[in-house]
């Protein structure tokens, strides 16, 4: 048994954490998802074509900064899912010499049978829960996100975290 800090509640959210990561980042469970859905894409691919689908269109650096990545990874996997088709760089509104990145309809079509055959995944999972509790479920997991997210440094600038953003 975890003694010290660990022993509380960071340490079991911490556990927790690495079994979601363990069996969300298995290769079976990722091809039981994406080979129903048609869409031939590795995770990194699929996890930036949902972040791009869910916001407007951003800056590859806002894109790395929202998934935790570097920037340079986010400008890879862009190249990728353009030459598949998923998405188009557009000029930016303000600074016509930066570009942001959008969804395509083949790339919109994509990520929603990739949601559809998750929430599929999800609801087997889940299956019996009532619907207070998968709400709340959902909200701490947002809360958790935002928080590692705010603790995060901004690699771009060395500025320190903005707790205020995720403190809740």
């Amino acid at each position: 048994m975890p003694r010290g800090p660990a022993a509380g509640g960071t340490g079991a959210i911490e556990r927790a954490l690495t079994r979601i990561t363990c069996l969300g980042t298995r290769a079976r469970q990722y091809e039981r998802m994406t080979a129903p859905a048609g869409v031939p894409l590795d995770r990194a691919a699929v996890a930036l074509l949902r972040q791009i689908a869910d916001c407007e269109p951003l800056r590859p650096g806002e894109l790395a900064h929202r998934l935790g990545v570097e920037a340079s990874q986010v400008t890879r996997t862009a190249q990728q899912l353009q030459k598949a088709g998923c998405v188009t760089r557009v000029p930016d509104a303000v600074d016509r010499r930066a570009q942001r990145i959008r969804p395509t309809g083949m790339g919109q079509g994509a990520v929603g049978r990739i949601r559809e055959a998750g929430a599929r995944s999800m609801q087997l999972a889940l299956d019996g829960r009532r619907p207070g509790d998968l709400r709340q479920r959902a909200t701490l997991f947002h809360r958790m996100v935002d928080d590692f997210l705010a603790c995060t440094v901004d690699d771009e600038s060395g500025r320190e975290p903005d707790r205020a953003v995720g403190a809740r």
